[in-house]
């Protein structure tokens, strides 16, 4: 049976689920409960049977709690000839060229709860970095079985020369104090669509710097088979999302700077924006 999407949203006084146009606050909910149950889809609509109708807050959360948050690589062919284009003075192009074809993909750990900002937060660059990166990415909800059951929008934001200079630095490019933007919420609903397109724009000074779109089947991987490698031989108490790669690399002379405004849109998912701090 096709149900209607239901967007879930953190707030400072609980959660609250939104239905077409309808927000409900859940304040005795949390999201470790939602990621904790079987069903997540029927646990929230059993929620919000006995929700009150509200009215939408100044501001969200970061949608997450005691989740991890972890990223699949070289998922796109756009991401892998950037990859290789970025490494290969240092001899690591042929990693990503292996890794792409490969039947085991690249995950990689992303980042703790307080890494994470949400939508209107501030997403920081590495100091010793200068050449950085967002990489916009579907954020994939799964609970503690091991099931996709909603989707956020990610902003993996990455340090490429750190990475680029040796592969072995990618926890360095990739983890350190806000290096992850998530949200605005997660949208439980059926399966995203192939034809589902990714956009990103930047803006600098209130003008755009840099755009480009994707669709999701573009991807060479299924989001089914990157979560089940996620959780191969691996437990999460409290479910964890997954950043599924992204398709969309900036020119190699563009690079982030303080101010800029990042805005991430994924079709069913609406927009998350952040900006450099």
């Amino acid at each position: 049976m096709h149900l209607p999407p239901v967007t879930v949203y953190r707030s400072s006084t609980g959660l609250v689920a939104q239905r077409g146009e309808d927000l409900f606050g859940l304040s005795a909910a949390h999201l470790d409960d939602l990621f904790g149950q079987e069903e997540p889809g029927a646990w929230l609509r059993e929620q919000m049977t006995t929700a009150q109708p509200m009215l939408a807050p100044a501001s969200w959360l970061p949608p997450i709690e005691s989740q991890e948050v972890w990223a699949a690589g070289v998922t796109y062919l756009r991401s892998r000839d950037a990859r290789i284009d970025e490494s290969k003075d240092a001899g690591g192009g042929t990693f990503y060229d292996r890794v792409y074809a490969a039947e085991r993909p690249e995950i990689f750990f992303k980042a703790t709860p307080h890494r994470v900002v949400g939508a209107g937060g501030g997403v920081r660059l590495r100091s010793d970095s200068r050449w950085n990166v967002p990489e916009p990415e579907v954020a994939l909800a799964i609970n503690r079985q091991g099931r996709i059951f909603g989707y956020s929008i990610g902003n993996d934001m990455s340090s490429r020369d750190i990475e680029g200079e040796n592969p072995l630095y990618l926890p360095q490019a990739k983890v350190y104090s806000a290096c992850c933007g998530l949200g605005p919420g997660i949208v439980v609903r059926e399966p995203l669509p192939p034809s589902s397109h990714i956009r990103i724009q930047i803006l600098r000074r209130g003008q755009p710097v840099f755009s480009g779109a994707t669709a999701l089947d573009q991807m060479k991987r299924t989001f089914p088979e990157l979560a089940a490698f996620l959780y191969r031989d691996n437990d999460f108490p409290a479910g964890s999302f997954l950043l599924t790669g992204t398709g969309i690399v900036p020119p190699n002379d563009f690079t982030l700077e303080s101010e800029d405004e990042i805005q991430i849109s994924v079709e069913g998912l609406g927009t998350l924006v952040n900006r450099v701090v």
